[in-house]
């Protein structure tokens, strides 16, 4: 049985050890048998691709931003993503809380 957390993640709150799972495991993009598709609980149709760290299976929610932010993943200034890592982890153990209710 699979004893990992779930975490459904959008582009806005990705972690950069999140965005460093989505580029190690895509470095050429995702491409459409990637992409999981389902319906969350307010019935909308979502689209993510999956990655798994040691603890956790992540489904990020796909978007043209992602895209973009996997292709200049190497050119950011990673400290762009750090101020911001803090209140990006604290927002995903809510949603985590919030799925699991």
């Amino acid at each position: 049985m699979d004893q990992l957390k779930r975490v459904i993640v959008d582009y806005k709150k990705l972690t950069p050890e999140v965005l460093k799972l989505l580029v190690d495991r895509y470095p050429g993009g995702y491409d459409k048998e990637h992409i999981i598709s389902f319906r969350n609980a307010s019935g909308e149709r979502i689209e993510a691709v999956e990655v798994v760290s040691i603890d956790t299976k992540y489904l990020v929610k796909i978007s043209a931003k992602l895209v973009v932010s996997m292709a200049n993943f190497g050119e950011v200034d990673m400290e762009e993503y750090k101020s911001a890592e803090k209140d990006s982890l604290e927002d995903l153990k809510q949603e985590s809380a919030l799925e699991e209710e």
